[in-house]
């Protein structure tokens, strides 16, 4: 096992789109899925994209923390979870902004508006398919590791650019809305969380 380097925004890899992976039990594929798995750990994030380690193949590791569960059956904990060449569709046309943090852009986090519910399929380490749906913030994780896959980084997707900064101004001077919450309602947005 080991901690990979993790690219950070700006580097051409996160900008390309990720080649399929044709061998999922291809000994370099497995070993980077366990490095990825160590390397998500050791930085504490709760997804990490193989582009955000320098390796252009569409696999994302990823996982819901048992925090972070919700009241939607679909967003409850989910445990470390692999998904190869990964395809994500929509369920209804339900929007959500959320902060959003990465790994490749430390210190700084953003609203970015998601589908709040998908269904994903595509392979697991072992070869097998998987689909799922998944709601909340299961559902915002797995899209914006796609979006890795996909050449795409948060701060692409947000709608007010107000609403990105970094943790600490943030904290200390948290945005009181969105523009989506402010039209659908009066409520407040709380701080930010930490990435």
């Amino acid at each position: 096992m080991s901690i990979l380097k993790i690219a950070r925004m700006g580097h051409p890899v996160l900008r390309a789109v990720a080649d399929r992976v044709e061998d999922p039990h291809d000994p370099e594929i497995q070993r980077l899925i366990v490095d990825m798995k160590e390397t998500m750990k050791d930085a504490g994030g709760v997804g990490l994209a193989a582009p955000q380690v320098f390796v252009s193949k569409a696999i994302m590791v990823y996982f819901v923390p048992s925090l972070r569960k919700s009241d939607d059956p679909d967003d409850g904990e989910v445990p470390v979870s692999v998904l190869i060449n990964p395809e994500i569709e929509p369920i209804g046309d339900e929007i959500v902004d959320g902060w959003e943090g990465c790994l490749s852009i430390p210190g700084l986090q953003g609203v970015v508006p998601r589908w709040n519910k998908i269904r994903y399929r595509g392979l697991n380490e072992k070869g097998d398919e998987v689909e799922r749906i998944a709601g909340g913030f299961h559902a915002r994780v797995v899209q914006h590791e796609y979006d890795h896959l996909i050449g795409v980084m948060y701060p692409e997707r947000i709608e007010d650019m107000t609403l990105l900064g970094f943790n600490e101004e943030l904290r200390e001077y948290p945005p009181e809305t969105t523009l989506r919450q402010a039209a659908a309602s009066d409520d407040v947005v709380a701080h930010p969380d930490e990435p």
